[in-house]
């Protein structure tokens, strides 16, 4: 059986580096559905696992934080990036020409 786009937005997530983020538009790119953006937002709001499943990884594609963080907020989401070293930028977006992951497929 073939995983659902969910699981499959979740595998990617899970292997988004610590100290590194990806945009929503990445996500569902990386799981095969390159014009879900918005189930990647659903699909991370009902994450199951937190401490598993990275989404405080996950941003808009110009870096800005969701203001309705599932986990806390954007001023969580900010102060966890932070503390893995992820860079941002006077207008307080994260810089995703430094911290932005490259991957090819997941």
């Amino acid at each position: 059986m073939e995983p659902s786009l969910t699981q499959r937005i979740y595998a990617v997530v899970r292997c988004v580096p610590y100290g590194k983020v990806v945009s929503y538009g990445q996500v569902a790119m990386l799981a095969g559905s390159p014009r879900a953006s918005r189930i990647v937002g659903y699909a991370l709001h009902r994450n199951p696992e937190p401490n598993v499943i990275p989404c405080h990884r996950v941003v808009f594609k110009d870096g800005s934080l969701c203001a309705g963080y599932v986990f806390g907020g954007a001023d969580v989401q900010r102060g966890l990036l932070l503390d893995e070293g992820v860079v941002f930028d006077q207008n307080g977006r994260v810089d995703m020409a430094q911290s932005r992951w490259i991957a090819e497929q997941a």
